[in-house]
């Protein structure tokens, strides 16, 4: 008997030597003037890794399996006169975040605001806001595929989960561009209220939310019909917006009032957490339960609980501040 329990125990030993440790999500944050792009580990808060070589880098997203970070640059380089629409201004920096540094760069004609990616990580997607549309790279070839007007000033981007629709806030007319991502044709406009930027989906996938910079509202768009159904007044100049992990909660933050609401946009209820100074962008890090939120004026990134909606940590920056956040598993 004492031999039988003894083989169990070295049994179940070996079982549990053998069965996969999961790491906590990476968070790369790219920091603008600083001119560089940081890894954090989500269940430290702490930055891990540190990329040079970015041109003051705005945009950011990861390929799903974490092999590729592309970044775009708020930075764009003056055309010889009487060039072509189309004569590269700017890049998009290609990071292999295991070899530490940038492996290549893609060029794009005018300055990246904010980007996207497709589920299978071969379609990025950066808008540019000086030109009017937005661009299509295929990370197969690293190359630029397409060029799409769009709308005046496209700022943010989203796919929706099965790929076959993309969604692009144009600031300038208040609309929001539906967009085939198969034939890479705008199929609709939607509104989207006065100066739309940030964007994300409802978990039921019917339902666009917008936050509006200079009107203080966050838009709830029915895609269907393509018609603003209810605004939320938030307050004075919004930025990031994004949704918690169970769906219920919507994240805004405002920066004149320097504070981070939750609003729950089917009972109207919501809760407010202050943050000072003026709270910009801001992501949910999936599956842990933490919110990250960036500031405007000062180089950190305040760590926030979802469910409570109380402060957890911060994390001081090496300069620069933090903008569009890239989450891996």
């Amino acid at each position: 008997m004492k031999r039988e329990l003894t083989l169990i125990a070295a049994t179940l030993g070996m079982t549990l030597s053998l069965s996969p440790v999961w790491a906590a999500p990476t968070v790369y944050i790219p920091l603008g003037s600083a001119n560089k792009v940081i890894a954090v580990d989500a269940a430290t808060n702490r930055i891990t890794q540190t990329y040079t070589g970015v041109d003051n880098p705005h945009g950011l997203v990861a390929t799903p399996d974490g092999e590729y970070l592309v970044a775009g640059s708020l930075t764009e380089t003056p055309a010889p006169k009487g060039s072509p629409a189309d004569t590269p201004t700017s890049k998009l920096f290609v990071i292999h975040p295991v070899h530490g540094h940038v492996m290549s760069t893609i060029p794009v004609a005018g300055w990246t605001h904010h980007q996207a990616i497709s589920s299978d990580g071969r379609y990025v997607v950066s808008t540019h806001p000086t030109r009017g549309g937005i661009t299509v790279a295929d990370l197969t070839s690293n190359k630029i595929i397409h060029t799409l007007a769009t709308g005046p000033a496209p700022n943010y981007a989203i796919f929706t989960p099965d790929d076959k629709r993309l969604y692009v806030t144009n600031t300038g007319n208040g609309t929001v561009s539906e967009i085939d991502a198969v034939s890479w044709k705008v199929m609709r406009t939607l509104e989207a209220g006065p100066s739309p930027e940030h964007l994300v989906l409802a978990p039921d996938g019917k339902r666009l939310f917008v936050s509006g910079d200079r009107s203080g509202k966050v838009s709830e768009i029915l895609i269907e019909t393509g018609n603003v159904l209810r605004d939320f007044e938030m307050g004075k100049r919004l930025h990031g917006l994004d949704i918690s992990d169970d769906g219920r909660w919507l994240f805004v933050s405002v920066i004149s009032d320097d504070k981070l609401v939750a609003l729950d946009p089917q009972t109207g209820v919501r809760r407010v957490l202050p943050l000072a100074p003026a709270p910009y962008h801001l992501g949910a890090v999936r599956g842990t339960g933490k919110l990250y939120v960036s500031s405007r004026k000062e180089p950190k990134i305040w760590v926030v609980d979802q469910k409570t909606l109380t402060l957890l940590d911060t994390i001081e920056l090496p300069g620069g501040e933090g903008h569009q956040i890239g989450v891996v598993k």
